[in-house]
This record gives C-alpha cells, structure tokens and sequence, in this order.
C-alpha cells in the first residue's frame, strides 16, 4: 500500500490531532482531549509551522511537524523538525522515512539553508532512521537548554 502525504490544513485537523496526542502520550503526557486540536489549529492558523500528513489507504497514520527558523551566518530560513510521529499499525511500513523525504524536499523548495532535528540519546531506531537517510549527526556542537 503506497503512502501519500500532504500539507495538513485546517480540514485534516481532526486526523492530525489525534497523532499528535497519541504522540504526545508516546513521550509520557496524559491525553488532553481538546488540547491538541487547539495547539494544532493556531499553529496552522498562524502560520507557525507546517505539518505533513501520511494517508495509507485514506487512513492518516503519521505525521511530521517543522518549525521555521533563521541563520544569520546563511542569512537563510532553517527548518526544525520538532515532531515526527507513525502510529503502531504503520510502524516499519516506511511511513517515517517517506515523511523525512517530503520534510526534506520541502525545506529544499523553501531555500532552506539546513534541515535540524534532535532525538533521544537511547533512541537507537531513531538515529538509524536519520543515519540511514543520510541526516548527519551533529559532533562539531554542544547544545545547552534553560529550563524554564
């Protein structure tokens, strides 16, 4: 079964939704019933981020969300893919890896300096995804957070 992905709008904010809690409780946060319609309808509303959706069959199974960013060095746009999520009945069916190739053919259509990402240290099935696609991991910098 081929996988199809597109831009999700406003009219798939139902199936995105629902990944993205299920996501969302995947990383250990509780459902929040309405709360990710809201997150994921002023996120699209304004502009803040752009989300791709896989369809299998007309049954959304995944989706990756990319957050837009800037290099002053480049002086162009970065995306940060913030989110990538398949469901378990989809999983090792190729769905994340068709996401990363539309999240990356997106960045480049957007004249993208980079494309960036972040995973767990222990998130082995991850980084051979990332690896095995060519993402390059990051040796040259150390990232710092400031929990607030």
């Amino acid at each position: 079964m081929s996988t199809r992905v597109l831009r999700a709008g406003l009219d798939e904010l139902g199936d995105v939704a629902a990944l993205f809690d299920a996501y969302r409780q995947f990383y250990g946060q509780g459902a929040d019933g309405e709360g990710p319609r809201r997150f994921l309808a002023a996120r699209i509303e304004r502009g803040d981020s752009v989300i791709l959706l896989a369809r299998r069959g007309g049954t959304a199974v995944g989706f990756t969300q990319l957050y837009p960013s800037y290099s002053s060095v480049a002086m162009r746009p970065i995306w940060i893919l913030n989110d990538l999520f398949v469901g378990k009945s989809a999983r090792r069916t190729g769905v994340a890896r068709t996401l990363l190739e539309h999240a990356i053919q997106f960045a480049l259509e957007a004249g993208a300096a980079r494309l960036v990402l972040a995973t767990g240290t222990g998130n082995r099935a991850a980084q051979r995804l990332y690896e095995s696609v060519r993402w390059l991991r990051d040796d040259e910098y150390v990232y710092y957070k400031y929990p607030l």
